[in-house]
């Protein structure tokens, strides 16, 4: 196996920086806009086979270092009890989680009855790229996750979810206590299928003040991490927005931060310390720049990094106007200067 990304996330030496891209399996690709023009979204999330094959998609055209499974966090929000309708214009939940009837009607669902097909992707993933790349599973954070459920979809304000915290902080612990308890078997039977790192997104996490982080997010947090590493797999936590709150999440003691593109990777390095490795931090957009600045910004970012315990990726996930043939050159790029970072040229 290719084990750049494990041997970075435990800040051992490498040849190179590795790379992979969030949302890689996605609609830049055309071959993955071939099934999708087939299928539902949440119907493709379900279907291993489909599932696996679009996993495999940009390992083949980019040469990234690692397969991240095709799916969605909302997956096992479903597998609760709630209605979800997933589209290109993003998630909607027709009865939105507003009262303490409703988070009681919540389940906690047995991840293999619920969610099994994850890990039968996970499985065929494994198989079809006979284990040359490691494979990383994921989910979404409890904060974010009930943020949807809350808010019913996305949102600007957080309004809603912001006022059950404040207003109702025992139902809203009593909210992501559920939530915690049906992603740590969630991401445990990934591990058992083969996933061997796993990134936890905490993408709306940056909308709350770092006091009410700490109060709110970090316990359901620190308790996931933990669970999964004592499976010996390393554990990403990322989340947008986050740089004040770079201490907290060290603090959960995840092996790696991820960063999004606000904050220069080198300060982030010295706000976490010498014993996290870090993930990122292009701008997607900086894939529409031309080659030569596009490489600039990738050698940038390696030097500022460092040649250890660092993971190459986008500070978000990648667009779908972007040209595929452009996120290639910055994984090559990402390789080259990397292996030349580590020999010192």
């Amino acid at each position: 196996m290719n084990d750049r990304l494990l041997r970075a996330a435990r800040r051992q030496p490498t040849d190179t920086t590795p790379v992979w891209l969030m949302r890689q399996a996605g609609r830049y690709l055309p071959e993955y806009r071939a099934i999708r023009g087939t299928i539902a979204f949440l119907d493709l999330c379900k279907n291993p086979d489909l599932a696996a094959e679009v996993t495999v998609q940009p390992i083949t055209r980019l040469g990234v270092d690692a397969a991240i499974i095709f799916s969605d966090i909302l997956i096992p929000v479903e597998a609760m009890g709630i209605e979800l309708e997933l589209g290109d214009k993003g998630p909607h939940f027709p009865n939105p989680v507003r009262s303490a009837a409703d988070i009681e009607r919540l389940g906690v669902p047995d991840p293999v009855q619920g969610t099994g097909f994850v890990a039968e992707a996970i499985r065929r993933t494994r198989r079809a790229l006979n284990d040359s790349v490691p494979v990383i599973g994921f989910s979404g954070a409890p904060f974010t996750l009930a943020a949807y459920m809350v808010e019913g979809g996305g949102s600007k304000s957080y309004i809603q979810i912001k006022r059950l915290l404040f207003e109702q902080p025992k139902l809203a612990h009593t909210l992501f206590e559920k939530l915690t308890s049906t992603l740590i078997p969630y991401l445990l039977m990934q591990v058992e299928a083969g996933a061997s790192i796993v990134q936890i997104f905490d993408s709306w996490g940056g909308e709350l003040s770092p006091w009410d982080y700490e109060r709110f997010c970090l316990p359901y947090l620190t308790r996931m991490v933990k669970e999964v590493q004592a499976k010996g797999v390393p554990v990403i936590v990322f989340g947008t927005g986050m740089s004040n709150h770079l201490p907290l999440l060290k603090r959960t003691g995840a092996d790696v931060i991820g960063q999004d593109w606000r904050t220069p990777i080198d300060e982030a390095r010295r706000v976490l310390g010498p014993d996290v490795a870090v993930q990122g931090n292009l701008d997607p957009l900086h894939l529409f720049l031309p080659r030569e600045e596009l490489e600039q910004r990738v050698v940038d970012i390696l030097r500022r990094a460092g040649s250890v315990g660092h993971i190459f990726n986008l500070g978000h996930g990648i667009l779908p106007p972007t040209d595929p043939d452009a996120a290639k050159f910055m994984v090559d790029a990402v390789h080259k200067h990397g292996a030349a970072l580590r020999q010192g040229t």
